[in-house]
């Protein structure tokens, strides 16, 4: 679907932010002045508005053409916003606003997929090497004042399943792929990855399964993926392999997860994100054996995080100038 060219004239963008985010999501005048630079000539074609919580939105809203930032309140935004064309999320992940039946029609709904991926390797890189060393174990050890000599095997050669090949699971793919793992992903369509040496459907995801050394969660957080790494699929992985979870906490089943971990059934975990989170200080899950828990900050730059994603937006702001169709589209159906 393409957009109609757009009259000159200067549009009114409005960035909404949420004090209860982390300050590296917070997108202030001196980013906007910055990314300004760097786009002049787009940037000329704006006027900004910034808000917190609410404070300015509804006099914002009400002659607004861009927005950045999804509102708390969001009923009756058709009426409330009648100027609104293209709304942006500061983030990847959109589940916490489905359905999108509040999504005023013809409004383009972008989420900030494409922000994450230099990050998100790297911490994968860091992520297979820690469980092939049998670092959680290490860790255990140390905090138990217990010497114990644990060996571990050659990296290199290994099979990693990374189960989604958007933005997070093609930049665990390339790590995967520079460390010298074999890459198997699993995706709704058999597209070909040039980071992947073979791609498999969700429907082949437990003929895989056993193949694995790692099972890198990487998916949108759906109705398909709920709980999609269930107790049964984790026994068909092998004793040794291990978990990574980048995604969302529901994708997979930590009730299972921790026994099998316990019952030294998994060869161990590193779960960036939990359900809910912050994970309650009395979790079992804090102190289950052979787990690193990270405290959902795999993908974020926490230093240039609003910077990569004022670039991404002017990168669609051109686009929508043009008339031309947006990235990074939010498919209502899917949930992505």
């Amino acid at each position: 679907m393409s957009i109609k060219k757009m009259s000159i004239k200067k549009l009114h963008l409005h960035i909404e932010n949420t004090r209860k985010k982390a300050s590296i999501f917070h997108t202030l005048p001196a980013h906007w002045a910055a990314a300004c630079t760097r786009h002049r000539a787009l940037a000329r074609r704006i006027d900004v508005s910034f808000g917190w919580d609410g404070d300015v939105l509804e006099t914002a809203l009400s002659n607004v053409d861009l927005l950045i930032g999804v509102p708390g309140k969001r009923d009756n935004l058709a009426v409330r916003a009648p100027r609104l064309k293209w709304l942006h999320a500061t983030s990847a992940g959109v589940d916490g606003v489905l359905p999108l039946d509040w999504l005023p029609r013809g409004v383009f709904f972008t989420n900030n997929s494409g922000a994450h991926g230099r990050k998100a390797e790297q911490y994968m890189t860091m992520a297979y090497n820690l469980l092939n060393s049998r670092m959680p174990a290490i860790m255990a050890n140390q905090h138990q004042h217990h010497w114990e000599a644990l060996f571990s095997p050659n990296l290199t050669g290994k099979t990693a399943v990374i189960i989604g090949l958007g933005d997070l699971g093609e930049a665990a793919a390339r790590a995967a792929q520079k460390i010298g793992l074999k890459v198997i992903g699993v995706r709704r369509s058999l597209q070909k990855n040039r980071h992947a040496d073979k791609i498999v459907t969700y429907k082949q995801l437990d003929k895989v399964l056993p193949l694995a050394d790692f099972v890198v969660l990487a998916v949108p957080l759906t109705d398909e993926t709920r709980g999609l790494l269930s107790a049964a699929r984790m026994d068909l992985m092998k004793p040794t392999a291990g978990v990574i979870n980048i995604a969302r906490g529901p994708v997979a089943d930590y009730k299972a997860l921790e026994a099998r971990l316990r019952a030294g059934k998994l060869g161990g975990a590193i779960l960036d994100v939990v359900d809910p989170e912050p994970l309650p200080a009395a979790a079992s899950l804090w102190t289950t054996p052979n787990l690193i828990i990270t405290p959902h900050i795999s993908c974020d730059d926490g230093e240039h995080y609003i910077d990569i994603s004022l670039d991404l937006w002017f990168e669609n702001l051109e686009r929508f100038l043009a008339g031309k169709t947006l990235k990074r589209r939010i498919d209502a159906k899917l949930g992505y």
